[in-house]
């Protein structure tokens, strides 16, 4: 197994969350499923307050700004056996080369969504991907499923998708569509995919409250018979509030490195949707993984935080708890060998 973080601050942080998410689940309309714990969509009291600060300080203001960095060209190598090549893309796409594969994750190269405008350029050209032989969506929100893009890099692959997403990414050109429940797994290959739970909501509009979330753990079984357990696993959390699910998925999997959200936590609904840094930080606590690689910030400004404060807080806080140095933070188009 991999070895977790020794005890300290973080231990407290991360007890004292689990503790907190236990106790929202009945506040905010959340309820158990086959998904994980989904969350209620009714807005708390000052929604339209809120959306009027959002619309002013934020919606119109990034509207009118320059889009930040460039697209990189990637440079093409053989990804040893056993080892996992992670490249951001920017909020939570990822392209991961690993068992021979290259598999794409949330990928969305829209430079808007509606009247969100992308802050930050793709960090790697749409055009200029290698082949990709596996697309893996976590659930059907427009900034983590975007059909154009879809439609773009679809050349006959498989794409994988929570259960109640396939109609929206059939007849795109994908040779096959999978749907996955909690804890299903898949064989692509000599790579295993299994879908885990989170505590977030699926539905693309309103009414599709049917559609499932989730995540996925990437793992490499040949090379872990072989080696005794020497290859490297992929976590990407998807979109999830904290909650004691990434305690059980760091129990079932020996993680190297954990894919986990840091931003997006001051939505106009006032809904506790996603996990604020220090939350992310007990997130990475629980799954156990000796490397986080932050995302879902810098890309969008989906809510009402600036831009650059989730990578702030998450320094501070990671520092102050000791695991500065497990933290990994990716420019888009970087690419990291694990």
């Amino acid at each position: 197994m991999t070895p977790r973080p020794s005890k300290g601050p973080i231990s407290k942080l991360t007890d004292s969350l689990r503790s907190k998410a236990a106790g929202l689940r009945d506040g905010t309309g959340s309820q158990d499923d086959e998904h994980g714990h989904r969350i209620g969509l009714s807005p708390s009291r000052g929604w339209g307050r809120r959306n009027v600060e959002f619309i002013g300080k934020v919606l119109i203001p990034q509207a009118v700004k320059l889009r930040r960095g460039r697209e990189r060209s990637l440079e093409a190598v053989d990804v040893p056996a056993g080892k996992a090549r992670v490249i951001w893309i920017g909020h939570a796409s990822f392209l991961v080369q690993m068992a021979g594969l290259n598999i794409l994750i949330d990928p969305v190269w829209a430079p808007w969504l509606a009247v969100v405008k992308r802050a930050h350029c793709p960090g790697l050209s749409l055009h200029e991907l290698p082949r990709i032989d596996l697309v893996l969506i976590s659930h059907a929100h427009h900034d983590h499923l975007d059909v154009p893009t879809l439609e773009a890099v679809s050349d006959g692959q498989p794409i994988i998708v929570p259960k109640g997403v396939g109609s929206l990414v059939r007849r795109r050109g994908f040779g096959s569509v999978h749907e996955m429940g909690k804890w299903d797994s898949l064989r692509v290959g000599e790579l295993e995919v299994i879908f885990t739970p989170a505590r977030h909501w699926g539905a693309r509009y309103v009414h599709d409250v049917h559609r499932g979330f989730g995540g996925y753990v990437l793992r490499q079984p040949e090379v872990e018979t072989m080696t005794g357990g020497a290859a490297t696993t992929v976590y990407h959390s998807g979109d999830s509030a904290y909650f004691d699910g990434f305690h059980e998925i760091g129990r079932r999997f020996p993680i190297e490195v954990a894919l986990i959200p840091i931003g997006a936590y001051r939505p106009v609904s006032g809904r506790g949707v996603h996990m604020n840094p220090e939350e992310s930080l007990a997130a990475f606590r629980d799954v156990g993984a000796k490397r986080m690689v932050p995302m879902h910030y810098g890309t969008y400004a989906l809510t009402r935080e600036p831009l650059d404060e989730p990578l702030q807080r998450l320094m501070l806080a990671s520092s102050s708890t000791g695991v500065r140095h497990m933290i990994d933070v990716l420019e888009p188009g970087e690419p990291r060998l694990y």
